[in-house]
């Protein structure tokens, strides 16, 4: 495409170790990226990040989020299909009286630090590309793709519509994303805050909402994330965290000590599905979960036995539903799988809770 411009303004600017060479109206890394944006002529932070260039944000297939026999929706929405806004489920519940959560994620110990101060608001796609990457304190109105290893982005705020905020792409590993903040913005379908094609990934004290499905991985931590309110668009089934297989082998998932809160009557707040392959090597620990049509889907499912999942000392919270999912708290559960263990899970009254 830059073979076309017959006469492409080119301009260097320096970001930290870096060098970026601008084309018309593009930004595009060519060396090391770890930095800060220059300030603006009025002293205040440029108006977009210098990683910053366009970029399709389609990925090279996106995976279902139903698993066989779900009780949700059967229908998936294509990637670049437009959603109504005033799309509405057919039943929805908000708690207006939450119990106390105690020391359990919440807005107050999430997201961005009071003391940040964040950059101007941007709308250029983020391609990122270099090793190492650090991105700090951007205020974003588009995506993220990165496509290099290591990359962390924290203390930043990201409000937004598409197919996701945050995507860490096929061949990426070791992506850190925490202290932020990842919600949609009301109008158009935020499918996923955190989309990850790639390896490895952290998901650390985030505050997330007004999203379809706010993290899909199949491998990585999640921890001290706060999940709540999300939105519902037509043919949405959601699912607060989603993994649609098992991780790779010598990996795992690891989601511990985080507030889910799905507000629909569907489909979960943590989901383990068999959609591409058998569910094993999981640890579920220390969440308070509530909502969706049952607030654990426990990984049991047409691939093959569930194995090596083990679910600990979670809160099954009924301020949403009295069973703490519509239908109750959990299913697909496989209680033959080799090391699958289920022990301490409660109901916030202290109830144990056994599944079927």
């Amino acid at each position: 495409m830059l073979a076309l411009l017959k006469k492409p303004v080119v301009r260097r600017l320096a970001l930290g170790t870096a060098v970026v060479v601008a084309i018309g109206g593009a930004t595009w890394i060519v060396a090391a990226t770890q930095g800060t944006a220059p300030a603006s002529s009025d002293g205040g932070p440029a108006a977009a990040p210098l990683w910053s260039v366009p970029g399709s944000g389609v990925p090279s297939a996106r995976p279902s989020a139903v698993p066989s026999g779900s009780a949700g929706p059967s229908t998936t929405p294509s990637p670049n299909a437009k959603a109504s806004a005033t799309s509405k489920p057919a039943q929805s519940k908000r708690p207006s009286a939450p119990k106390s959560r105690g020391s359990f994620p919440s807005a107050g110990n999430t997201g961005v630090p009071s003391s940040k101060k964040l950059k101007a608001p941007s709308s250029s796609t983020v391609r990122v590309r270099k090793a190492g990457t650090v991105i700090d304190g951007v205020d974003m109105r588009t995506d993220i793709s990165v496509e290099a290893d290591n990359v962390t982005i924290k203390n930043s705020r990201f409000i937004v519509g598409g197919e996701w905020a945050i995507i860490q792409r096929e061949g990426a590993d070791g992506l850190t994303v925490q202290d932020s903040e990842i919600r949609g913005n009301g109008s158009d379908r935020l499918q996923h805050a955190i989309f990850n094609q790639g390896g490895d990934i952290r998901i650390l004290r985030n505050d997330m909402s007004i999203a379809s499905d706010p993290i899909s991985t199949s491998q990585g931590l999640i921890q001290d994330n706060y999940l709540h309110d999300p939105i519902y668009f037509d043919g949405d089934h959601t699912d607060m965290i989603q993994s649609n297989s098992g991780p790779p082998s010598g990996r795992q998932l690891v989601i511990r000590h985080n507030t889910v809160i799905n507000t629909l009557d569907q489909t979960a707040a943590i989901a383990l599905f068999q959609d591409f392959g058998v569910q094993h090597s999981a640890v579920i620990e220390n969440n308070l979960l509530a909502g969706g049509g049952y607030a654990l889907y426990g990984g049991a499912g047409k691939m093959g036995t569930a194995h090596n999942i083990k679910v600990i000392d979670n809160v099954f919270s009924r301020e949403v539903y009295k069973s703490s999912g519509a239908f109750g708290p959990v299913a697909y559960w496989d209680k033959n799988g080799s090391g699958n263990v289920w022990e301490g899970n409660v109901f916030d009254d202290g109830k144990a809770v056994n599944p079927d």
